[in-house]
């Protein structure tokens, strides 16, 4: 069996266990008991997890020395005041968030702190605290040219959470500013990609381009994109006023071809009916007395007695 694949260690996965991700297809289809090809291993796209910058087991920290007596100062600080000490080396994290030590400016070997309890040594750890939870933001309208020239205004949500803590705090400045940055301009490279009407009917596969983009852009960042949302397109007044007179112009053309299509079926029944009638010299009575019931049935003051019209013909012929 031809097995494939890497694997990492997450910290913060979930609430903060480290658990440990296989990438490939074939670690999974190790596990499934199934028979892997090299060929698709090798057409299989392996995403590494993401690498903290810095972190080089090679480069050895040199000041062996300066660091072993600060961290000694530092342990003696703390036994000399303790336990007024301890107000000052024992930190807490909620449950949803993790916290990043660094010592002397180097960050500690291990995963992120959390939740709960945790220690430093005073004067020379630091601490950051990241927020695991799912956050949202409102990218700010854009002005954006779509394909057939036309400029439109559009606006998004986007909800992104930190999956990796460690490097989301060593690997940018600031993760949350960068990734509103990155969406705003990931909004209008997409959105020129298409022409309009497609930018108004194809709100749900434009929003997966665009997850699925800042999702891949964030990933060395530590940050997972979890939904992105096309909240509004805002068409120019004239565009707007030019659709409006289209439409209603197509309207009209539609009602005037339905009209003439009821005029034209409308004539041949008339056609159908006068020609049962002429078969009939009786019919003819019959319609006419219909129409006196109608009249009569309104309480009219006015009486009509039609006259047949071979009675008018014989006269005319006479005269």
């Amino acid at each position: 069996m031809a097995s494939s694949g890497a694997s990492g260690s997450v910290a913060g996965g979930g609430y903060g266990e480290t658990t440990t991700v296989e990438y490939g297809f074939g670690a999974v289809a190790e596990k499934a008991g199934l028979e892997v090809t090299s060929e698709v291993l090798a057409d299989e796209p392996v995403r590494p997890p993401p690498r903290v910058l810095g972190r080089d087991e090679a480069n050895a920290q040199t000041n062996h020395c300066c660091h072993f007596f600060l961290t000694l100062i530092s342990w003696l600080l703390v036994i000399v005041f303790f336990p007024l000490s301890l107000c000052f080396t024992i930190k807490v994290v909620q449950e949803f968030e993790r916290a990043i030590i660094f010592r002397l400016g180097r960050l500690v070997s291990g995963d992120a702190q959390g939740p709960g309890l945790f220690f430093i040594l005073p004067c020379i750890d630091t601490f950051r605290c990241v927020d695991l939870r799912v956050v949202s933001f409102d990218v700010a309208p854009q002005e954006i040219l779509t394909k057939d020239l036309v400029t439109v205004s559009v606006d998004a949500v986007v909800y992104y959470r930190i999956f990796e803590p460690t490097v989301s705090v060593t690997n940018v400045e600031n993760c949350g500013t960068s990734t509103r940055l990155l969406a705003a301009t990931t909004l209008r490279t997409v959105l020129g990609q298409y022409a309009l009407s497609d930018v108004l009917s194809q709100r749900e596969t434009i929003a997966h381009l665009m997850q699925s983009t800042l999702d891949d852009a964030t990933d060395p960042w530590g940050v997972k994109v979890e939904r992105v949302e096309v909240k509004d397109v805002r068409l120019p007044q004239e565009l707007q006023r030019a659709m409006a007179a289209e439409a209603e112009a197509s309207r009209e053309a539609k009602a005037k071809v339905i009209a003439a299509e009821g005029e034209m079926k409308a004539s041949r029944a008339l056609k159908d009916a006068a020609d049962v009638m002429a078969e009939s010299p009786s019919a003819l009575q019959l319609r006419y007395l219909q129409t006196l019931n109608s009249i009569s049935a309104e309480k009219n003051t006015t009486i009509i007695f039609p006259v047949p019209v071979d009675i008018l013909g014989g006269l005319m012929k006479r005269s």
